[in-house]
């Protein structure tokens, strides 16, 4: 039913991704789908890279060690955005294109007041992506 699965991640908050992944080795070993863990990053200096390629070779060592604790192989694929605040979800869609995405599970989180005005990253993407959307809470 899917054989490449995209879990978009963000390096500054690891620490909520976890579920996700999860999920994600889940489905792929269900279906011997293969699994991508995109990453996107800004050319401009951040507080978790100074450039794309440290980003890369952050991204990579994720990668490997989630890979590890799941039992499965994430290929990480970094993305470089203009702005990812402003254009996260358009490259995305790009990204999404190019590896030939045909699922994409996406981190979540607890809906505050703010998401009453404007949609989550997860939900802007839903809406928007021409590929199935699982949002894990």
């Amino acid at each position: 039913m899917y054989s490449n699965i995209m879990i978009p991640v963000d390096l500054r908050h690891t620490d909520h991704l976890d579920k996700a992944l999860s999920v994600a080795a889940d489905i792929a070993k269900l279906y011997g789908a293969k699994l991508h863990i995109v990453g996107v990053v800004q050319a401009a200096p951040s507080e978790v890279a100074r450039t794309p390629a440290q980003y890369a070779e952050k991204l990579a060592a994720y990668a490997a060690d989630r890979s590890q604790k799941f039992g499965v192989i994430f290929k990480p694929h970094a993305e470089i955005g203009h702005d990812p605040s402003i254009d996260l979800d358009d490259v995305l869609k790009r990204a999404a294109n190019a590896i030939g995405i045909d699922l994409i599970v996406m981190a979540s989180h607890v809906p505050g007041v703010a998401e009453h005005f404007f949609a989550s990253n997860a939900g802007r993407l839903a809406s928007h992506a021409t590929v199935s959307v699982f949002v894990v809470r």
